[in-house]
């Protein structure tokens, strides 16, 4: 879907819809030198794939997310949304979208999903100058329903 152009950084051109800055190598050279944190317990976020307002994130099985009664922490659903916007919208702005921070979180989860690999599909359905938001559906794999969806904004460096 094409969003009508304000001039903001990552909008759509009149001509169409536009690559994104980065691909997924440069990203991950990005997060590890500014976000290592992020792979601390292990490198369970692996960026599959990244566009222009869009991003595709795995986060692989880890006992560590696994709750009692065997089903994937809300926790890690939570982080796995997180950070997969957090992707899309260094992959649309570029290297200045390292310092975006979230400044807004709504999760709804909709199953209990079994402690398998989860995958996060994001579109950013508004960038603007100040704020980008973003929609996120999380889906386990082996399982055709969205087990959760997400949206947030994040608040972008100016």
């Amino acid at each position: 879907m094409s969003i009508p152009s304000s001039g903001a950084p990552g909008h759509d051109s009149p001509a169409g819809p536009r690559a994104a800055r980065l691909d997924v190598k440069r990203i991950e050279e990005l997060i590890d030198a500014h976000f290592p944190q992020i792979h601390s317990g292990g490198r369970n976020m692996v960026v599959e794939d990244v566009g222009f307002r869009c991003a595709r994130v795995r986060m692989k099985a880890n006992p560590r997310n696994t709750r009692p009664g065997g089903t994937v922490s809300g926790p890690a659903m939570f982080a796995l949304a997180d950070f997969s916007i957090y992707v899309a919208v260094i992959a649309t702005l570029g290297e200045a979208g390292i310092e975006a921070v979230t400044s807004n979180l709504n999760i709804n989860f909709l199953a209990r999903p079994e402690p398998h690999d989860m995958t996060a599909e994001v579109k950013l359905v508004r960038m603007g100058r100040r704020l980008a938001v973003g929609e996120v559906e999380i889906y386990s794999a082996g399982v055709p329903d969205m087990v959760a969806h997400a949206t947030a904004t994040y608040a972008l460096p100016i």
